[in-house]
C-alpha cells in the first residue's frame, strides 16, 4: 500500500487499479483489494478496543463527494455505551452517517470541528447543546465532544457536562420545598459549611457564612437552651446521633422552629472528628400543630358546654315533668301518661302535659309542644306550663288562658321567636262532661265502641304568631267506655309520609290497643320505630 500522508482517507467506489483517491490535505495511491482490507483491518481493531471502553465513544470514517471533499460521517464503530441524540445505542449506529441522519449538523461548529481535526491531524474539543423533551417537559442539555484524528478517522467521545447541575438543582428544589438544607462541620480544621437553604431558614446573609456552634445560643430562647445543650452534648460528647426541635429568634425577629438531625464520624479513638447533618424549618408545621391543637380545645370546650347544657336540660325537664310513665285516678277517669323525648344531643325539647284535681275536684288536662328544642324551647315550656296551670287552678276560663299565654309569648323578653300549640281539657266528673281548647294543636282522637273519630277542632291559632288570636272552647260527653287520646306530633309524624296518613294510622292502631293494659305504650310502639323517631313523644290516654 503505497501512502503519500500520514493519514489514509477511503471513499467508496474506485477507479481501478492505480486510481487516486484525493482529499483536501493528502493523497492515498493503492489497489482496491488492498485499501478494503486495511480499511476492515482497521474498522476491526477500533471495534475491538471500543468494545472495552467505557461511556459514549464512536469511530468516524470520512465519506468523500465526487471532487474529494468529507461528504459526511459514517459511524464505524461504536463502545456498547455509544448513544446519539435520537437514542440510538452502540452498534445501532454503524453504517449511519452524521450528515445523512442530522443534515442540520452541516452548518455547525461541531461538524466544522470535525472537518478540522481530519485536515490538522489534531484534537478537536468543544461543547454542543440541543434541547432534548423528556416526559413532555423540554430541557437543554450540554455536552462536551472530544475528537481525535485515527486511522484515517476521528475517534469521537461524548461527555454529559450538565447532569451534576441537574443533579444539584434537584437537590436545590428538594432543599427549598422540604424547608431543608444540609450542613457539615469539620472538628479537626474547625470548618463549617453549609448549603444555601440553612442561610434561608437561619435567615442569614451567606457573605456572613456559616454560624459557629458557640454563636447559635444567642438566637435560641433561654428555655430552649438545656435541651440543646444536651443534645449537642449527645452528639459531640458522646458521639450519638440526634433528632432535635428548637426554636431560633432571626435577625428580623421571628420566633422559628427549627430541626436539627445530625450525626457524628469518629476516629479511632471514638472521638468526633466530623459531624454530617440537616436544620429543616419545621415553623409552618407548628404552626398548623397549634392550630389544630387550639381547634380541639375549642370543640372539648363546646362538647363540655353543650354536655353541661343537656345535663341543665335535663334535670330541668325532669323536674318539671318527674314522671314519664303513669297511671293514675282522676275524677273517675283512669289517664294513662307517656312521655318520650328524643334525648340526643340537646334535643331535650318542649313537649309537655298536666294532669292534675282540681280544687273544685275537676280535672285538668293538658298537652302541649314548643317549637325547636334546647333550652329555650325547655324554659318556654316552663313558663306555659305553669301559668296555664296556675291560671286554671285560679278558675279562669279555658279561651281566657290560652289569649293570655298568647299574649306573654308575644310580650316576653328574649323570647326568641318561640311558637307553641296546646290543647287544654276541663273534666266535669258530676256532668261527665269535658270542654276543651286548642291553640294550633291536632285534634284530640275519640274511640267509642270500637270506632275512632278525631273531634272537630274548636277555633284556635298557634301561641305566639299573632296578637289578634281568637280562642274558643268546645264540650264532649265522655260515656262509660270511652277512650280520649290527647298526644303531639312526635306521635303520628314520620319521614317520607304526610300528615293525614300519619293521623290515618293512629286512627287505625288505637281501637286495637284500648284494650291493653298500658295502651298508651302499646300505641306509640304500634306507631313509631326506633329507628323512625324525628322529635319528642307526649300522649295521655283519658278512659271513663
Amino acid at each position: 500500500m503505497d501512502v503519500d500522508a500520514e493519514h489514509e482517507v477511503m471513499r467508496p467506489g474506485g477507479t481501478g487499479d492505480g486510481g487516486v483517491f484525493s482529499s483536501r490535505r493528502y493523497l492515498v495511491r493503492q489497489q482496491p483489494a488492498v485499501r478494503n482490507a486495511a480499511a476492515d483491518s482497521a474498522v476491526s481493531a477500533v471495534q475491538e478496543v471500543l468494545a472495552g471502553v467505557p461511556g459514549s465513544v464512536t469511530f468516524l470514517q470520512p465519506v468523500l463527494g465526487p471532487g474529494g471533499e468529507v461528504a459526511d460521517l459514517r459511524f464505524a464503530a461504536a463502545s456498547p455505551d455509544a448513544v446519539d441524540i435520537g437514542g440510538r445505542r452502540g452498534r445501532e449506529l454503524i453504517g449511519l452517517g452524521v450528515l445523512q441522519t442530522y443534515p442540520g449538523a452541516a452548518d455547525s461548529e461541531l461538524w466544522r470541528g470535525y472537518l478540522k481535526a481530519l485536515e490538522t491531524g489534531e484534537c478537536y474539543e468543544g461543547e454542543l447543546e440541543y434541547e432534548e423533551v423528556a416526559a413532555g417537559i423540554p430541557h437543554r442539555s450540554r455536552y462536551g465532544v472530544r475528537a481525535v484524528p485515527c486511522r484515517g478517522g476521528l475517534v469521537v467521545s461524548w461527555t454529559r457536562l450538565d447532569t451534576g447541575e441537574r443533579e444539584q438543582r434537584r437537590l436545590a428544589v428538594m432543599q427549598r420545598l422540604a424547608g431543608m438544607g444540609w450542613a457539615d462541620w469539620d472538628l479537626v480544621r474547625d470548618v463549617i459549611t453549609w448549603s444555601e437553604e440553612v442561610y434561608t431558614i437561619f435567615d442569614r446573609d451567606p457573605a456572613q457564612g456559616p454560624m459557629t456552634l458557640e454563636e447559635l445560643p444567642s438566637h435560641v430562647p433561654a428555655e430552649d437552651l438545656p435541651a440543646l445543650g444536651g443534645a449537642v452534648h449527645q452528639l459531640l460528647g458522646d458521639g450519638q446521633p440526634i433528632d432535635h426541635t428548637f426554636r431560633i429568634t432571626t435577625p428580623g425577629g421571628q420566633v422559628r422552629h427549627v430541626r436539627i438531625v445530625a450525626e457524628a464520624e469518629l476516629d479511632a479513638h471514638a472521638d468526633p472528628v466530623e459531624v454530617h447533618g440537616f436544620f429543616q424549618n419545621l415553623t409552618a408545621l407548628k404552626h398548623a400543630e397549634q392550630q389544630l391543637l387550639d381547634h380541639q380545645q375549642e370543640v372539648l370546650a363546646q362538647q363540655s358546654q353543650l354536655a353541661a347544657e343537656r345535663q341543665l336540660a335535663a334535670r330541668l325537664q325532669e323536674t318539671l315533668l318527674p314522671v314519664s310513665r303513669q297511671t293514675r285516678l282522676l275524677a273517675g277517669l283512669t289517664v294513662d301518661v307517656a312521655y318520650q323525648p328524643l334525648q340526643e344531643g340537646l334535643s331535650l325539647g318542649g313537649d309537655w302535659y298536666s294532669a292534675i284535681e282540681l280544687p273544685d275536684n275537676d280535672a285538668l288536662f293538658v298537652v302541649g309542644d314548643v317549637a325547636g328544642h334546647g333550652l329555650d324551647a325547655v324554659a318556654t315550656m316552663a313558663l306555659l306550663r305553669f301559668t296555664g296551670k296556675g291560671m286554671a287552678i285560679t278558675g279562669t276560663p279555658l279561651p281566657a288562658i290560652l289569649t293570655r299565654l298568647n299574649t306573654l309569648l308575644l310580650h316576653t323578653p328574649d323570647q326568641g321567636f318561640e311558637t307553641a300549640t296546646m290543647i287544654m281539657a276541663r273534666y266535669d266528673p258530676a256532668a261527665s262532661r269535658l270542654t276543651w281548647v286548642q291553640a294550633g294543636h291536632l285534634p284530640p282522637l275519640l274511640v267509642r265502641d270500637g270506632r275512632a273519630r278525631f273531634l272537630p277542632a274548636p277555633a284556635g291559632t298557634l301561641l305566639g304568631a299573632t296578637t289578634d288570636a281568637h280562642y274558643e272552647a268546645s264540650t264532649l260527653d265522655l260515656l262509660p267506655g270511652d277512650h280520649l287520646f290527647l298526644y303531639t306530633d312526635g306521635l303520628v309524624e314520620t319521614p317520607g309520609e304526610t300528615l293525614d296518613e300519619g293521623l290515618a294510622r293512629l286512627a287505625r292502631s288505637a281501637p286495637i290497643h284500648v284494650g291493653d293494659r298500658r295502651c298508651v305504650d302499646a300505641l306509640v310502639r304500634a306507631l313509631v320505630g326506633p329507628q323512625a323517631r324525628r322529635d319528642d313523644i307526649c300522649a295521655l290516654h283519658i278512659a271513663r
